[in-house]
This record gives C-alpha cells, structure tokens and sequence, in this order.
C-alpha cells in the first residue's frame, strides 16, 4: 500500500458508517481520530463502535487510556504513523477517521517538538494556583505568551498548567513553539470530508442521536465516570461536547432540561467549528453524504492502493 485513507467531516455526518462500508470493500484496518474514543468508559457519548463492530473490522487508538490519563495530538501522530506502518506491512490498507480536526491537522501537517512533563514545575504551578488562584496563574502567561493567553481560559487549568510550564522549561512561548512544525505526514493521504448540504437537516440529526445516546444510558454513564476518585471536571476527557454537561447536572449546577440544551448547542457549535476548519483544508474530496460508492470511486482513481 503507499497511502492511507483520511475520512472526516462533522459530528454525525455519518463518518462511522461510511468508514465500516469501506474497510468491509476493502478489506482495511480503521485508526480512530477520536479524542473521547481514546479513553475507557467513554462508550455511549463517543458513539463508540460496538462489541461486534470491532470484532468484524480491526481497530484501533479505542480503550487505550483511562480518562485521567490525557491523550494528546503528538501522541495520536506518533501512535497513528506507526500503526500504519505496520498495517502497510501486512498488505492492508488503512483508514484514519475521525472528526477531531487537531489530531488530523497534526499528522498531515506536523507539531512543534514541545518538552516532556516536568513534576516539579507542575507541582510548583499547582501551589502557586492553590494559593492565589487560576486567575492569577493566567495573568502570568498573558505576560509571558499573550497569544496563548487568549486562547486558553483561567478556567482551564490544564491547558494554562501546561503552556505556563512548557516556557519555565524552554523559555519560549507556546505559541511560537506551535509555529516550529516538524517534518509533515511520512505518507500519501487521501482525504474525504463528508459535509453536508443541509445544515438544518444536520442539526435534526444530532438532537436524534443525543436523545438516542440519553435513553442508551449516557448519564448513567457519566455518573459511574463521576464515581472515580481521579476522575475530574477539569480532565480533557469530561470537557468533551456532551460529558461536560451532563457532568454539570449531576453536580447540581443546572437542571436536565437546560443540560440538554446546552449539549446540542455545543454539539451544534463543534460541527461549525469542523467545517470552519476544513473549509480551509486543501486537496478535499468532498462527499454531501456518506456515499460508499462515490467514496470508492475516489480511492479507486487515487494512487493509495499502489
């Protein structure tokens, strides 16, 4: 094989379903691009293939870290090249899929080469929020990397951990680090976005899927990842589109109907964002719905199977 097949699009464009029709056609491995479908117990909200999904079709970045354990994009880049390394040495075609825009834009473009966790300098950015506050730990960064500072919230203490950190240890701001890109994909990528025409009829789709997702057991769901002592609503995990607010009405902070609205409208602005980014995204093969046959015409006409 010489390049992989890249599916994306926005939340419920149906990427799933397109993506097990052509790993069945063609007899591929599927390398999840999921940033909720990474971690264990994240089933229901992820939309996570199920047990006799993955036992039919290969695949893989799914169950591999508990939610206390964040994953990151250079991880998924790093993961994802070797796994199609390996996949090409068996003869076999993979399919990277997913609607997590950074993991995709990372491997097709390349990250900064940031340095490893320091327990030290976390720790000591740890008392220093604990004494006076995650505010005043965001007025350190707006000091010493304003760009960072706009884009990462007092309120996201992970985030604002790790970019005050990443300067304590280099001396460079984290933006300008996220400038410095390594070298780009190792492999040939074949890209399809399904985008739909209808926005409305997208919309309808999520609001379907969510209630659908709610009657499976999502707050029950939720309410057991609550009953981990290390598991947190700071974690990267629980901030996804759906876990969040649910997480918010079982601490009593709004009520179920409020949480519902809340999570399709943020199911709602995550697919704009998805199209915002891959309107820019070059040399798309756009699909207006999730069509196996014109998916295979694309793959066909393309040199990936070579």
């Amino acid at each position: 094989m010489k390049g992989v097949l890249v599916i994306t699009g926005p939340t419920a464009s149906g990427k799933s379903q397109l993506t097990l029709e052509l790993a069945r056609h063609l007899g591929a491995e599927i390398i999840s691009a999921d940033s909720a479908q990474v971690y264990r117990g994240m089933d229901i909200g992820s939309a996570k293939p199920d047990v006799a999904t993955l036992a039919e079709v290969k695949h893989h970045l799914i169950d591999i870290r508990d939610p206390d354990d964040p994953y990151s994009a250079a991880e998924f880049r790093k993961d994802s090249i070797a796994l199609v390394s390996r996949i090409q040495s068996e003869g076999k075609l993979a399919i990277i899929s997913g609607g997590t825009m950074l993991y995709l834009k990372g491997l097709k473009e390349g990250l900064a080469e940031l340095p490893a966790a320091d327990p030290d300098i976390r720790a000591e950015i740890l008392r220093q929020a604990e004494e006076h506050g995650w505010a005043h730990v965001h007025q350190e960064l707006a000091r010493v990397d304003p760009e960072s500072s706009k884009r990462i919230r007092p309120t996201d203490p992970q985030r604002l951990q790790r970019a005050i950190e990443v300067f304590r240890l280099t001396g460079v701001p984290l933006s300008r680090l996220h400038r410095q890109s390594v070298e780009a994909c190792p492999f040939p990528l074949l890209e399809m976005a399904i985008i739909p025409d209808d926005r409305l009829a997208l919309h309808q789709t999520i609001e379907a899927r969510f209630r659908e997702m709610l009657k499976a057991g999502f707050v029950e769901e939720v309410q057991m990842l609550r009953e981990k002592p290390r598991i947190h609503a700071h974690l990267p995990a629980i901030k996804a589109v759906g876990y969040r607010q649910i997480w918010s009405f079982l601490e009593g902070e709004i009520d179920e109907q409020t949480m519902i609205k809340s999570a399709l409208a943020a199911t709602r602005q995550l697919a704009k964002r998805q199209h915002t980014w891959l309107r820019s995204w070059k040399n798309l093969n756009l699909l207006a719905e999730p069509n196996t046959q014109q998916a295979l015409k694309f793959v066909i006409n393309s040199t990936i199977l070579e």
